[in-house]
Order: C-alpha cells, then structure tokens, then sequence
C-alpha cells in the first residue's frame, strides 16, 4: 500500500474506531468493525433502477454514494420517499476550479454512517453523511490541503426546481411542492443564480446540512433546527456515534463469530432504515415493510408487530409508538385494519392481519416494566381480541376463520398473510354478518395466535389487577387442528369438519405458541427432519418441497419466509430440540445469498438455493434474523 493510501485509510477510519480502551476490549465493536454493512452504490439514472438508500432517524429522505463507474464526488440525493424521485443527483458535490475531476478511491456504508474518500492527485477529500433528524441530514467535508481551489456545487436539481438565497441557505422548491434546503456555515462564500448554486468554504472541514421539507409550512417549523445543528456539528456526530453504538451493544453478543455479528448489525440498520416520523394519516411514527418499493410505504399491522419486538429491546418508544399507529384505526367494533398510509385514503380495511398484537406488547412490557403502556394498550387489545370471536367465527364454535369485509376471497387471504396459500385454493366464503365473512375453512395458526393472546390478555389483566372474564376457547385448540392420521396440524372445513391435508408452515405455529403437546411434536418431527418436506437447503418452506404445487419463487407457495423459518426454529426450542435448531440457524445464516456480505436482506428466499426473492431491505426478514442470532446457542 502506497503512503498516500495509507493516508486516505487513516483519515477514513479515524472518524469511526472509538478511542475508548474499554470499548476495544469488547469485540471493538465501532462501526470500523461492521464497515460495507450494505451495498447501496447508485448514481441516479433514467436507465436503471435504485433498490435502496441510507436512511435514519425516520427520515422520508435518502442518499446513496456514486457508483464507481458513474462516479459523482458528492452524496447522491435527497431522494424523497414519499413522491418517490430524486430531488437532485446530488446536492453538494465537490469540484475543483481547475476542471480535473476527483477520482473515486473507496466508500463505505457504516451502521448509521455513510462515508466516501476521494482524491486530486497529492489533495484528499473525506465526506461523512449523518442524519441528524428526521427532516436534515449533516454532511462534514475535510479536505487534506484546504478548499482552496475547490468549491461546492448541486450535480442538478429535479422537478423544475426554483433556487433562491436566503442569508447562508439556498432554498429549493420543487414543483410538486416540496422544498430541499442547504445550510452552509457563515464563513462560506455563496452565490446562487437561477438554476444552481456556488459555496467557496475556507479551511480544511466545512459543514453542510441538508434538508428535506414535505411543503413550505414544514420548511418554516423545521429550518432552523438545521442551522442550530450547524452551529453545533461536532455534537451532531458525537451524538450519532453515541447513539448507534448504543445499539450495537444492545444486540451484539460477545459469543458469536463476526460474520454473525454482521447480520445482527446489518438486520437492526435494515429496520432503522425503514422506520418513518409521522406524515399526514400516519399519526405516530412506524415502520414500513421496505423503503425500497413505494408501495411499501406505509404501516402493516402484523408486520408493525413482528417489528416492535426485536426493536423493544433496542429503541422501546419506538416500539411503542409502531404499536399505537396501528391502533389509531381501530374500528367500533375492535376490527385492526389491514394497513394504513400517509394519504388514509389508501389505507386497507377490506381486513385484518394475524393477531400478533398481544406478543409485540408482551415484549415491550419485558423491556420496559411500562405498566402505564399496558394499561393503555390493554382495552384496545381485548376489543380486538373479542373481534375475532365476534366477527370471523362462523358457525359460534370457539374456532375462527380468516375473512374480510367484502366479501372476496382475494381480501380474506391477504388477511391471513399469506396471500396465495396453497390451503385457500378451494376455499369459498360465508357470511356472518354485512360487514363480516368468512372463509368456509378455520385455520391452525389463526387459533394458535388467538390462544397465545388469551394467555397473554389473561397475564396483563392480572398485572393491572384487572378482572379477566373472558370464555377461553383455548384448551382444545391443539386437539381440534392436529390430524392423528397423519401427525400433523392442519385447517378444517366448517361444513364436514375434514382437514384440509395440504402441508404448510401454518403448521410452525401451535409449536412457537407452546399450545402443542410433547407428543404432537414426537409426530411432526418426522416431517420436519424430512429433506424433501421442510429440512430443505434453507429450512422451514411455507409448503413442504415435495408438494406438486412447490414453486422455488412462487411467493407464499414455496419460498422461505424468514418469519415462518423463525416460527419454526423456535417451536424446534421449545420443545427442546436445541441442536436441530442451532443447525437450522446457521443454514439460514450461512446459505441464504448475500447475508455475511453486503447485499441487502430480501423479503424471501429460494428454499433450495437460498437465492434472494422480492423485496430488498425488508424489515421483518431483519426483525426475525435478529431473533434467530439471540437465540441461538440457547
């Protein structure tokens, strides 16, 4: 390595590894020890398609580094999340006044920081990119030899953008209505004409921040908050530094190997990536299933669960908050909507989602002891709890049915989650009542789910002191799904009571809810040590891999779902098969594509390749990762 490398090497890595002594002791986890978590290189282009940006502190905006081959000497963005187009190809680039262009020499994305380092012959430049809230994002500039000779300028502004001067900021409306705005530090020279911008900084570092304001009267309540972080930006990064190393030792362990350490980092960035403020119909802050896909861009009910519970341990207000965006809509009658959107007028309330509501509280309640959280979410859980009895049990037997409110077959499957499950191809609907149906079927997990909650209802009202009155349906729910023939639990049909012998990973769920007895799981084992059923390369397929209907890409009808893997893992742990799941863990940490390097989690994964499906940067893949590394070993 030559010494101007070294020297580049020593500048980038000297903003991230901490001085602390005692943190080095323990597995030196700074972000130079999980640096390239993800790979998120893109230069904004008509021709090709972005998949993902650094985002934090719930923003609606990202930014991206340049990829090499198209290289910008800036920070890619702001991209708005919300309108879903970039605001400019990049905000703040250097250039030099000599016209030669800096040359890319590497970039690197940390847990909560993004990082580039080029060069100009003999001069280097180090830009480091920090949120500093929800609206500005802090860019630090150093260059090796000062800013003499160099200046900063926009790569282009989108949106038939309008650029005006206000003091040391450039102001840029865009014509759709939102406004980026640029703050510099008063030292700066700045000029601004019609279509961009000039900032000549003095010294060796300079600060910009970078802000992102949904309308004008966003912009007038938030631009100040970008100058005070202007006038303090060593706290803004001290605090940022402080903040995720917080949560790395949250959720790192000292017992497991690097490569896992990435993925439990590379989860957690993941979710924080996702996280969103409130905006419009969103009344409190959530998260979305993946910032990378617009339609993504709202709250899931039972996706907020499963994220709230890996999260309570790390940011417990967030959790908190996540759970009560969903029960902002709550209907009259108890009903959970299927999901909600900045513009409510998109929300769903054609159905529900499982009821996992009660473990996300649960968890929130083992972090925090926040008896006042439970007294506030516990009469909304009960309503919802009660609904499913009221509303989506067909013929009044204590067992429940997925359905909608519509009537449609389409609106009843998505409520069970799992969209085109082989277990719903013949299914047809019944009526309960003008706004409730059924399908013609009652489901394993659905009961397994509402048994668990009245196990957990029953535990909260005690802890409140409460009286619990409620009839419990419960006691025979493993019994009534679990088919003796063939050893395994299965829907049934409310007409004849047949089962419906098609085997799915509805079937995890009675084993993670501990409601199965020792012996069902003497039986099911046999299916779930089989390699041609669910011991498949990455295990625990959401239908058994010798099914004719088994599509290695076909969403619900093949596929790993992290969540139904998780599901199954544990059920393995429960009932102490602890080896076998330690084995299935590494499987999944070891073979599923990209994991332990530096592409982005997936919404699925081929269960005979552990090729990545759908969505990138999916949050309750990360969530149940994160789950999958605590748990391991134990």
């Amino acid at each position: 390595m030559d010494k101007v490398k070294l020297v580049l090497l020593s500048l980038f890595i000297a903003g991230f590894v901490s001085c602390n002594e005692a943190d080095k002791a323990s597995k030196n986890r700074s972000r130079a020890y999980l640096n390239n978590i993800i790979d998120i290189s893109y230069t904004p282009s008509k021709d090709s398609y972005c998949t993902g940006w650094f985002v934090d502190q719930g923003s609606w905006m990202g930014f991206t580094p340049a990829q090499s081959d198209q290289w910008v000497n800036g920070f890619c963005g702001p991209f708005s999340l919300d309108s879903r187009q970039w605001l400019s190809k990049a905000a703040v680039s250097v250039h030099s006044e000599s016209g030669r262009t800096f040359k890319n020499d590497f970039v690197n994305y940390y847990p909560g920081s993004l990082s580039i380092l080029s060069s100009l012959g003999e001069q280097q430049l180090s830009q480091k990119l920090v949120f500093a809230d929800a609206t500005t994002a802090l860019v630090q500039l150093t260059a090796s030899q000062g800013f003499e000779g160099l200046y900063l300028t926009a790569e282009a502004w989108n949106l038939e953008a309008s650029l005006s001067k206000n003091d040391n900021k450039v102001i840029v409306e865009h014509a759709n209505g939102e406004v980026t705005t640029l703050c510099f530090e008063p030292e700066v020279h700045l000029e601004v004409g019609e279509t961009n911008y000039k900032a000549i900084p003095k010294g060796r570092t300079t600060y910009v921040a970078i802000s992102y304001f949904m309308n004008h009267k966003e912009k007038l309540a938030g631009i100040q908050k970008a100058q005070n972080y202007l006038d303090n930006p060593k706290v803004v990064f001290e605090e940022n530094q402080a903040r995720w190393e917080s949560y790395l030792d949250t959720i790192l362990r000292d017992d497991m190997p690097k490569e896992y350490d990435r993925i439990a980092a590379k989860s957690l960035v993941t979710l924080l990536s996702n996280w969103k403020v409130s905006r419009g119909g969103l009344l409190h802050e959530g998260m979305v299933p993946s910032h990378a896909v617009g339609y993504f861009m709202g709250y899931w009910a039972w996706d907020t669960w499963k994220f709230a519970v890996p999260l309570a341990k790390v940011t417990p207000e967030l959790a908190k908050n996540m759970i009560r965006s969903m029960f902002d809509y709550q209907l009259e009658d108890g009903m959970i909507i299927d999901c909600i959107y900045a513009d409510s007028t998109e929300n769903n309330a054609r159905d529900s989602k499982p009821p996992l509501a009660g473990w996300a509280i649960a968890e929130v309640f083992k972090q925090t002891n926040d008896t006042t959280f439970l007294k506030e979410m516990y009469p909304q859980l009960l309503d919802y709890h009660r609904w499913w009895y009221a509303k989506r049990d067909h013929d009044k037997n204590g067992y429940c049915e997925f359905g909608s409110t519509d009537g449609t077959v389409v609106a009843a499957a998505w409520e069970s989650g799992m969209d085109n499950a082989i277990r719903f191809d013949e299914a047809q609907m019944k009526k309960n009542a003008p706004d409730a149906w059924s399908f013609d079927q009652e489901s394993v997990d659905l009961n397994a789910y509402l048994a668990y909650e009245y196990r957990l209802l029953k535990e909260f009202a005690h802890i409140l002191g409460l009286p619990f009155n409620e009839p419990d349906y419960t006691a025979q729910v493993a019994d009534y799904f679990f088919d003796q023939e063939l050893g395994f639990f299965f829907d049934r049909r409310i007409d004849d009571g047949s089962f419906i012998r098609e085997l799915g990973s509805e079937a995890y769920i009675p084993f993670w809810t501990q409601i199965a007895s020792r012996e069902q799981m003497d039986q099911a084992i046999i299916y779930f040590k089989d390699s041609t059923k669910f011991a498949t390369y990455i295990p625990f397929p959401t239908i058994a891999a010798d099914n004719p209907k088994y599509l290695s890409n076909g969403y619900w009808r093949g596929p790993i779902w992290l969540d139904q893997t998780y599901f199954g893992i544990k059920g393995l742990r429960n009932y102490g098969y602890k080896e076998l799941a330690d084995q299935y863990t590494k499987q999944v940490f070891e073979r599923l594509d990209g994991l332990m390097t530096d592409k982005p989690i997936h919404e699925n994964y081929d269960s005979h390749t552990g090729g990545r499906l759908k969505a990138p940067h999916f949050s309750w893949s990360s969530s149940h990762l994160l789950l999958l590394y605590e748990e391991y070993g134990k």
